[in-house]
């Protein structure tokens, strides 16, 4: 019958080696340590060697955790994709973490709102599919959800729109649609972006001068006069601009 005794204990980093008069040698944590109050000199038998190397394999697996989620907060469904064990050891993990507050589905919805708001181009909407694919419940996003201000979201599809005019090489109603569908996609509503597309004010006369200049050079040993303008004139307008505005080049 196994009868081991304990010669040494010896913490090493966050653990602790356990040296048995036999040589052999069990790295373990304080945890295990305090439940089966191993101290020098005490006797180990087969049964309480097979507990504690139970327990050792639980809080590996459990500080494995505590340290994924101290480099961020987790939804319980990242946690349960994370442990790769049972699922009555994953569920006992689970519920110690959510008994001293490290798996909480509100403050894990707040601070994934909070972050995705501030950091990224996400609106509401896209926010929100999201937490639903974490398994949080659609009541607790949608009372969180509502805490954004209006002004800031107002503000961030506003500096949203200014950039995708800034950069769009189209006008018109073909402009109005691919910045409408790109902020769309972001997860914005796309009424509010609408209104908001609306007030602004355009002169196009810097930008279809540029894009008049590329086609003219694109095209110009293609074509004829008549033929050149024609051409350009057709793909002017497939962009967008209107007949004044068209009318209003300076040309080449």
């Amino acid at each position: 019958m196994l009868n081991l005794k304990i010669v040494k204990i010896k913490k090493v980093g966050k653990k602790y080696n356990i040296l048995f008069d036999d040589t052999t040698k069990i790295t373990t944590f304080d945890d295990v340590i305090i439940n089966n109050s191993l101290l020098f000199d005490k006797e180990v038998d087969q049964k309480l060697l097979d507990k504690i190397i139970h327990e050792n394999s639980y809080y590996d697996l459990y500080y494995k955790a505590v340290n994924y989620i101290s480099h961020k907060l987790r939804s319980e469904k990242e946690i349960n994709l994370f442990l790769q064990t049972d699922i009555k050891t994953k569920q006992k993990i689970i519920n110690k973490l959510k008994q001293i507050g490290l798996i909480n589905d509100l403050n894990f919805t707040k601070a994934y709102i909070a972050d995705k708001f501030n950091l990224s181009n996400l609106g509401p909407y896209k926010i929100k599919k999201d937490l639903l694919e974490h398994d949080i419940d659609s009541s607790i996003i949608d009372d969180e959800l509502t805490k954004i201000d209006d002004d800031l979201i107002i503000n961030k599809i506003n500096k949203l729109i200014t950039k995708q005019i800034k950069n769009s090489k189209y006008a018109g109603f073909y402009l109005k649609q691919k910045v409408i569908n790109y902020i769309v996609n972001l997860g914005f509503d796309k009424e509010m972006i609408i209104n908001l597309y609306d007030n602004f004010k355009f002169d196009n006369t810097s930008l279809i001068q540029k894009e008049y200049d590329k086609l003219f050079k694109k095209l110009s040993n293609k074509y004829n006069s008549f033929e050149l303008e024609n051409n350009i004139n057709k793909k002017l307008y497939a962009k967008g601009f209107k007949q004044d505005e068209i009318k209003g080049i300076k040309k080449v």
